[in-house]
């Protein structure tokens, strides 16, 4: 029987072990970080202050970069366990995050609550990006920003993080992603435009090694195809978009 597609069961199951280091994929998930906060903060000069949301927070990975980078961060997902274990996590290590259990469709927070919404590894699971985007314009406030990555809907895409690492090498949980539900950057983009965002040329992100412990490595890449990066401005701010 083929494995179910876009299953996020591995949230709760694993959600005890997000921190441990002891799984492969939580530990090849951990080292998107840096690459992220590369490009975010090529973006972002200085987030001491910024009121950020990590939705989709899963265990805290970049709710607790962002929260060491001085800015008041709020985490929010789906999974109450990953939730249990951000909340744990965050308490150990010192730093005040406010973890909540609740989904991109129907963001637990008020009108113009944030200055910043980040959103990794999240729109690629999502049933309507379009919803989304719309919550998350709401939450923003005036001249908010949005930074994101996806996976790219390319062939290439699909065998290197389905076939090859989920099915064949077992990197990731079998059944994680999806490939139909990949986003190509003109969509994402059309989307955005749509709801009423500026938003800037994407850049690439992907594997680019491996460390001593033979996890994938990622890093900033000159290609889109398999996975990008971007930002967008609320639209009705004044904050200007950088190219």
């Amino acid at each position: 029987m083929p494995p179910l597609r876009n299953d996020q069961a591995m949230y709760r199951s694993y959600a005890a072990e997000w921190w441990t280091g002891r799984h492969r994929w939580l530990r090849t998930m951990h080292n998107l970080v840096p690459p992220r906060l590369k490009y975010f903060d090529g973006i972002v000069s200085d987030w001491r202050g910024m009121s950020v949301l990590d939705l989709g927070c899963g265990g805290g990975f970049m709710a607790e970069a962002l929260a060491r980078r001085g800015a008041k961060v709020i985490g929010v997902d789906p999974s109450a366990p990953a939730i249990e274990a951000a909340r744990e996590h965050a308490k150990a290590e010192g730093l005040a995050i406010d973890y909540q259990v609740g989904t991109g469709e129907a963001i637990p927070a008020p009108d113009e609550s944030f200055d910043c919404v980040v959103v990794v590894d999240v729109f690629e699971h999502v049933a309507d990006v379009s919803i989304v985007l719309d919550e998350i314009r709401r939450v923003l406030k005036p001249g908010g920003l949005l930074l994101f990555d996806t996976l790219n809907r390319t062939k290439v895409s699909a065998f290197i993080f389905v076939t090859l690492g989920e099915d064949i090498l077992r990197i990731g949980p079998r059944g994680t992603h999806d490939p139909a539900k990949f986003i190509k950057p003109s969509e994402l983009q059309a989307m955005l435009t749509e709801a009423r965002f500026d938003a800037a040329p994407v850049a690439g992100l992907g594997p680019n090694g491996l460390n001593r412990r033979f996890d994938v490595t990622f890093g900033l890449l000159p290609t889109t195809t398999l996975m990008y990066l971007g930002h967008a401005v609320k639209r009705d701010g004044t904050r200007q978009v950088a190219e």
